[in-house]
């Protein structure tokens, strides 16, 4: 569907009467890990989900089942160009969130989260939308306070490998405030710690998925450094949940939240786990710590469990269950190559 017929749908009041009993909701990068999972928690919601995406990591696959609800739709579509649709709510979730991939075009992954972000907000400003943004825990860098409340500021290298996503998502904070402060948007932003589960891209580079895609091929694990730095993990059912509680949450919450398991493990302790719960015989391999990767990383959830009434409920042993079923099968499926990248 063109992005016009699909607008002069939206146009069309006595068509909305009869299929849209709930918002009308825009998903940036809907057909990615979480856009995905959320567009299908909205429709489930009863609301009208437009996805866009332009497929630099999302794919067509996560979409299969929302195509048969009359309340999705889909528009492939860069947002770094300006997009116009009536909407109601938007999430920016848009733009690779691993390394490998936002490394390789980085000037376009910081067009992506700072010209895609003002192209966001000026039609949550024209339509008086409310605006979601999917910020990360890379704002933090690698951080000197730990575990990382949202008051912290980081410790962010500015011209690093990895500075075109962290310093992309600080820049959108920064719109994402200013539209706020100067035009009165209403605006909810969060902060993503790890995340993982289901539809996450087994060559996305992020280790839960590179040491499964491993121990289920019997490839050796392989750790960047000594596997002493720390990652918390939290399963995507948990973050979609708090999403949705932010973006719907009265009074509203117009500050940064930190959204994470806040369950703390070593990359080895994670490598170990995976072996065990495959069954595989891989052994572990040593690889030299890449460029400014953070050596501890643990959220400061006060604020979630406070104002969102929001705290994890998935373990790391079951997530990581349905996780690796996930693979098993997209393995057996043969349908794709699978690269292992950096953490």
């Amino acid at each position: 569907m063109t992005e016009e017929k699909l607008a002069s749908i939206f146009r069309n009041s006595d068509l909305n009467s009869k299929r849209m009993p709930g918002k009308r909701i825009l998903v940036a990068g809907g057909a990615g890990f979480l856009g995905s999972h959320l567009c299908e928690r909205l429709v489930h919601e009863g609301h009208d989900v437009i996805c866009v995406d332009n497929f630099s990591t999302g794919r067509m696959e996560n979409l299969r089942d929302l195509s048969r609800f009359e309340t999705f739709s889909f528009i492939r579509h860069d947002i770094v160009n300006p997009l116009e649709l009536p909407v109601d709510e938007i999430y920016n979730l848009a733009c690779p969130a691993s390394p490998p991939h936002y490394q390789a075009d980085p000037i376009h992954t910081l067009k992506t989260s700072v010209i895609g972000s003002l192209n966001l907000l000026e039609l949550a400003l024209r339509h008086q939308a409310r605006i979601f943004q999917a910020s990360t825990s890379e704002v933090y860098g690698d951080p000197h306070v730990h575990p990382q409340p949202e008051a912290y500021w980081g410790n962010v290298n500015s011209f690093g490998p990895r500075s075109c996503y962290d310093e992309g998502k600080r820049s959108a904070e920064t719109l994402f405030y200013d539209f706020h402060h100067q035009h009165g948007v209403d605006i909810r932003v969060v902060r993503i710690f790890n995340t993982y589960g289901p539809r996450m891209r087994a060559d996305d580079g992020r280790v839960v998925s590179n040491f499964i895609v491993q121990a289920l091929r019997g490839d050796d694990l392989t750790i960047y450094g000594d596997g002493s730095q720390t990652r918390s993990f939290c399963y995507v059912d948990d973050l979609i949940e708090g999403f949705c509680r932010l973006m719907n949450s009265q009074p509203a919450i117009q500050k940064p939240v930190n959204l994470g398991n806040p369950g703390e493990f070593t990359v080895r302790e994670l490598a170990m786990q995976i072996i065990r719960m495959t069954g595989s015989s891989s052994k572990i391999v040593h690889r030299p710590l890449p460029t400014d990767d953070p050596r501890q990383r643990r959220p400061d959830i006060t604020a979630a469990k406070r104002d969102l009434d929001w705290t994890p409920g998935v373990a790391l042993t079951e997530g990581l269950k349905s996780t690796i079923a996930y693979f098993e099968q997209q393995l057996s499926r043969a349908d794709g190559e699978f690269v292992e990248a950096a953490q």
